[in-house]
């Protein structure tokens, strides 16, 4: 299977030789508190800074990247920056190939000199992103951390005998035995000085855990993460009464068009929450979710930045632990994926939203079952050569004959304590199970092959760990890559014909049957 390997410029910067994370204050403006970067990770094509997080989740105006070494000085706009209630961030361009010894580091635009109040060596070190500690999330007695650089295999555990995790708080140092390891998840008891109940503030501030692995050498793995502890996570809570039988959660990437018409649709088959992971979009992706949450919608949606590319996985990792206080059931998917139930689904569903009513038909019936995992088909442009201008449900009516995969709604609560996940499905605990949805109860319809002007942005990357870029020659004859396609992103010249072997306009005459009013759909009325 695809292992990808990251190729980074180390040669362009000078980096400290600690593996610790330090901060050093950056005054932005002199009218200004100063603001504090907490970590640096150097990504292939760019620089990320994580400034420590303050009251408000705001940062700073006017931003800018600097770069200097004993031979020039210049600065250049960040790529993007970005925040949440749990982490701030810029990305700046790396510097030109020529320039080599360079430091970064961020100061306010129309300072002449770079703003930074403590010496340069006192920066954070450049940590590479091939091997790092990226996130971490207490829950309840572990810790779970989110690694890059142990290379272990996808979907299966691996033994974690060899790992440990190190906390460091100011001078002291603990270790733990990790108890469990699957893809980029290290999951290792919290040592009992650092235990913190429900009704305790947290982690103390400067906490760094890092990881030390010991195969056939022994090495440590910084970390660039501050610890993150929600009391709502503690299992003690658990047994409450969820405030939401249904959540989804979806990662994405500059996917703003889409949203409106996949979120307000979804409402109305039950979905009541939606965590949303922004894998560093630079379209107006936030602005949409903000609109959504007002009125008329005033839908509940959680928006988490999310800086760590080709990480699905781990992202949804992270969000079923997220979502577990609050949901009984959560869906993961893509937002160009679509439940389709059939007509008479509906009609057995009564009053209860369609979803709700499976959902509780399956606790009844099936109590054992954890995880419904439901076929996607995948349709193809339909003929279409532009973006069909009443949305995919509408727009897109031809297939493929047989399903591509599937997706799933789990229970969160019954997760295997790895949350090992391929993205289409998690492993369960011991005790529970999966069912397949019968496909005369109800599909996803897969709006995988659109138009190319939309379709071709996939050949920037993709978020999956395990799958290897289109622009990358591997993995050729792969379902994870289109056939008939290279590596580059050159339309075919019949490409709006493709991927048509079954006509299928079920989805679209059930919202035009049901949804449109006034000669509008509710996601073309917001």
């Amino acid at each position: 299977s695809f292992r990808p390997v990251l190729i980074l410029p180390w040669h362009y910067f000078r980096s400290p030789s600690s593996s610790l994370s330090s901060s050093a204050a950056v005054a932005i403006g002199p009218a200004t508190s100063p603001i504090q970067i907490d970590g640096r990770v150097l990504f292939p094509d760019h620089v990320l800074f994580l400034l420590l997080r303050r009251r408000t989740s705001r940062l700073p105006r006017n931003l800018t990247c600097v770069y200097r070494n004993p031979e020039t000085r210049f600065t250049l706009p960040p790529i993007s920056s970005d925040s949440d209630t749990r982490l701030r961030f810029v990305r700046c361009p790396l510097p030109p190939h020529n320039l080599t010894d360079t430091e970064i580091t961020l100061d306010n635009e129309g300072n002449r000199q770079p703003a930074v109040s403590v010496p340069s060596p006192r920066l954070p070190p450049l940590l590479s992103w091939d091997s790092v500690v990226y996130e971490s999330l207490v829950d309840s007695d572990t810790i779970v951390l989110f690694v890059k650089g142990l290379n272990l295999r996808p979907g299966r555990e691996s033994d974690p005998r060899r790992l440990r995790c190190v906390f460091r708080h100011k001078r002291s140092q603990v270790t733990t035995r990790a108890i469990s390891a699957a893809q980029e998840i290290v999951r290792c008891p919290l040592p009992s000085i650092f235990k913190w109940g429900p009704l305790k503030k947290g982690p103390p501030p400067g906490l760094v855990v890092s990881v030390t692995a010991a195969y056939q050498t022994s090495r440590t793995i910084p970390s660039a993460a501050n610890v993150r502890h929600y009391p709502y996570l503690d299992r003690g809570l658990l047994t409450k009464k969820k405030k939401h039988t249904l959540c989804s959660c979806t990662m994405v990437w500059n996917q703003a068009h889409f949203l409106k018409e996949w979120i307000t649709y979804h409402s109305r088959l039950g979905v009541e929450k939606w965590f949303i992971y922004d894998n560093n979009s630079d379209d107006h992706t936030p602005d949409v979710l903000d609109g959504l949450a007002r009125p008329p919608a005033s839908l509940e949606l959680s928006r988490h930045v999310w800086p760590w590319i080709k990480t699905q996985e781990a992202g949804f990792s992270h969000c079923a632990l997220m979502a577990r206080a609050e949901c009984e059931w959560v869906a993961f998917m893509d937002v160009d994926e679509f439940f389709y139930f059939t007509p008479s689904t509906f009609a057995h569903s009564k009053k209860k939203p369609v979803l709700h009513a499976l959902l509780a038909n399956v606790s009844t019936v099936l109590p054992r079952v954890a995880e419904i995992r439901t076929d996607c088909y995948s349709f193809g442009p339909s003929g279409l050569r532009a973006m069909p201008p009443r949305g995919v449900m509408a727009g897109y009516t031809c297939r493929l004959g047989a399903p591509e995969r599937h997706k799933s709604i789990v229970r969160p609560d019954s997760l295997d304590h790895t949350l090992i996940n391929v993205v289409h499905h998690f492993h369960l605990n011991t005790g529970f199970e999966y069912v397949n949805l019968p496909r005369n109860v109800g599909v996803i319809n897969h709006y995988k092959y659109q138009v190319w002007e939309v379709f071709k942005t996939k050949f920037y990357r993709r978020v999956a760990t395990y799958v290897a870029d289109w622009h990358e020659n591997q993995n050729q004859g792969s379902k994870d890559r289109v056939p008939g396609l290279g590596t580059e992103a050159i339309e075919p010249v019949d490409w709006h014909l493709q991927f048509c072997e079954v006509n299928d306009t079920g989805l679209r005459d059930f919202i035009y049957g049901t949804f449109l009013h006034n000669g509008l759909f509710p996601w073309e009325k917001m």
